[in-house]
């Protein structure tokens, strides 16, 4: 198992600066991570930067709170995409959700599926908000919008990824829908866990510490 294969290289902490943009690439290329992960405004730099390598540009959308007008993701979305993104990682609207508005929760995802039909869309589900049941019916919701991934969270809740959370989002996805797991995933036996309950990519600060077998002090 080749754990880099699976890692977003991750840093969305709103104080990240250019440099340390560029120190995640540079962590991508050594280590061969899957993609680097950042906020939008970013997704040109890093771009340029991973110019004729492998690792991907990951960008969130509407992060992390979901609760930006339909417009404004679709809008944020097409920007990243121009600047080069291959993948958008953006976070359902949960105050919608809350409301029983489903028809409005897949809708929003819909419509930034819809621009970037041949890229990947996680949907962001942020479970530690969400009920057992809920996080059943938000799964469902996304797959509906047209979501490639359904993903657990942004890091910036409550609490990040659980292996329950996984089994739930499992049931609903099957082998159709592909799961993202992010938040808390420090250590490489943590990893191997959630991919061995068949999650397909990892999100994480820490891709470094789980390559070298240590364990992160990351909060993401």
């Amino acid at each position: 198992m080749h754990l880099n294969n699976y890692i977003d290289h991750t840093l969305l902490k709103p104080t990240a600066s250019k440099n340390e943009i560029i120190k995640l690439c540079d962590e991508a290329i050594a280590y061969e991570f899957f993609s680097v992960c950042v906020n939008s405004c970013y997704v040109s730099l890093a771009k340029q930067h991973l110019k004729n390598t492998k690792v991907k540009v990951c960008s969130v959308i509407g992060f992390p709170l979901g609760a930006m007008s339909t417009q404004a993701k679709v809008n944020e979305a097409k920007k990243a995409l121009d600047d080069g993104a291959d993948e958008i990682d953006m976070v359902m609207n949960l105050g919608y959700f809350k409301s029983q508005d489903f028809d409005n929760v897949w809708k929003d995802i819909e419509a930034v599926k819809h621009i970037m039909p041949n890229n990947i869309l996680k949907v962001i589900l942020e479970t530690c908000y969400l009920e057992e049941d809920e996080v059943l019916k938000a799964s469902e919701l996304a797959i509906k919008g047209g979501a490639d991934f359904i993903k657990t969270s942004t890091g910036f809740g409550t609490r990040g990824a659980s292996f329950e959370d996984i089994k739930l989002m499992k049931r609903v996805a099957k082998d159709v829908t592909k799961i993202k797991a992010s938040g808390g995933i420090k250590d490489a036996k943590t990893a191997i866990d959630y991919i061995n309950l068949g999650v397909q990519r990892l999100g994480t600060s820490s891709g470094i510490a789980i390559l070298k077998g240590s364990i992160s002090k990351s909060n993401y």
